[in-house]
């Protein structure tokens, strides 16, 4: 880049209605590992509300081992949503009233076809399906240390990281008026060198509880949201050095985004949240979901992977961005294509970059589930707020964490 150039990326929280589907899915793949870590899960969602309920459809596939049976699907969705915050009709979706939303549930057995090919040793497993995955790192979040450790593009990781603002003062109550359903958006100002100068637009919309009569009009009402919002969203989130004269904020930008919202504004459906999930458009995508896929289906284990292994790339000093593309057939183990590229940004060329990383990193899929501990339900947590470049809660996805001996080996070769 030799001058300077705009990149944005945008996030959505967890009561949006397509990451409401997206943790459903998910937590039916923790409650079905939690029973049998060789379970195979494939389950998308449906929501969608309507003047008198709400309605949410499981459907899809899953096999548990012989003798164990399958978990309260029903019961697994109600409670995902009522977690998220989902409890009253008037704000877009009850799932705790089976008289205001009814669960329907359409889930099968996995084809023997697909079983066949994925139920191998470790070093034969085959994928769970053809398709081809990128993973991605970058040094922009490095500068600023509340954010070091991602190793992530800078303005999907604020992104990600307002709307986990946004929803966890809705739940804690230091925003009593704002519900589940959010949406946010950055955009940063680059120089001619490829790093983040300031903000130029900082964008949050949340759905809110009807407030022109507590606040007098309108035009008051939004007033309130726009200064609770910056207060406690967006100045906790956005390094000050970011802020400058030059950075405009918009606070629902339509001028009210009140009651009733979610699921009863817009439906939702498992998977169409990817460039969220992920880089936020700085790392290509090949396609594939995650949420509601167990870790046999490569579209999630090798996605991880090639994270994991581009973040050691980078955080080991051999280049500033890396991106490794892995394709895979059905059914067999060994990919069949490895790609790695640096972007010109490499201290060593990209085909040495490439050596060392399969020297230290295997991504047959039986070694990515037995490397990264994927057989196990771990999957809830990721499914609102992004699967990379984040600690939830404290603790590390498997896919995030270092390790030193790899890192130590990386930085040998320079």
């Amino acid at each position: 880049m030799t001058q300077a150039w705009l990149f944005t990326s945008e996030s959505v929280a967890a009561g949006h209605p397509d990451k409401l589907c997206d943790a459903i899915s998910d937590a039916i793949v923790d409650a079905c590992l939690a029973l049998d870590p060789k379970a195979k899960v494939a389950v998308e969602t449906l929501v969608k509300g309507r003047e008198d309920r709400s309605h949410i459809v499981l459907a899809g596939e899953v096999k548990l081992a012989a003798g164990i049976d399958a978990p309260d699907y029903i019961a697994i969705a109600r409670k995902t949503a009522a977690a998220i915050g989902y409890t009253s009709h008037g704000i877009g979706m009850d799932a705790t009233s089976e008289d205001l939303c009814e669960v329907t549930e359409l889930i099968t057995s996995q084809s023997a076809h697909i079983n066949r090919g994925v139920v191998q040793s470790i070093d034969d497993q085959g994928a769970g399906d053809q398709g081809l995955m990128f993973g991605y790192a970058c040094d922009e979040t490095e500068a600023y240390p509340e954010h070091q450790g991602r190793w992530m593009p800078l303005a999907i990781a604020l992104s990600q990281a307002l709307t986990r603002q946004v929803s966890k003062l809705g739940l804690d109550g230091t925003l009593p008026w704002a519900r589940p359903d959010a949406k946010s958006q950055v955009t940063l100002m680059h120089g001619d060198d490829g790093q983040p100068m300031y903000a130029d637009n900082v964008v949050i919309a949340v759905q809110h509880k009807d407030m022109i009569a507590e606040h007098g009009s309108e035009e008051a009402e939004q007033a309130f949201v726009r200064e609770q919002v910056i207060e406690h969203v967006i100045r906790p989130v956005v390094p000050a050095a970011l802020m400058t004269d030059k950075t405009t904020i918009h606070v629902n930008s339509t001028g009210r985004f009140a009651d009733p919202g979610g699921p009863y504004a817009d439906a939702g459906l498992t998977g169409r949240k990817i460039i969220v999930d992920t880089y936020g458009g700085r790392g290509r995508h090949g396609g594939g979901a995650f949420s509601g896929k167990d870790p046999t289906k490569v579209d999630r284990s090798a996605a991880y992977a090639s994270r994991w292994a581009a973040k050691h790339v980078v955080a080991a000093g051999l280049s500033s961005e890396c991106e490794i593309q892995l394709a895979y057939a059905i059914g067999v183990a060994d990919p069949v294509s490895i790609r790695v590229d640096t972007f010109g940004t490499g201290k060593l060329d990209d085909e040495a970059i490439a050596d060392l990383v399969d020297a230290h990193f295997s991504f047959k899929p039986g070694h990515i589930i037995r490397d990264l501990g994927l057989a196990a339900p771990i999957y809830g947590i990721t499914a609102a707020g992004g699967h990379f470049g984040r600690q939830p809660n404290g603790q590390t996805f498997p896919w995030e964490k270092l390790n030193d001996d790899v890192i130590s080996a990386f930085k040998a070769a320079l």
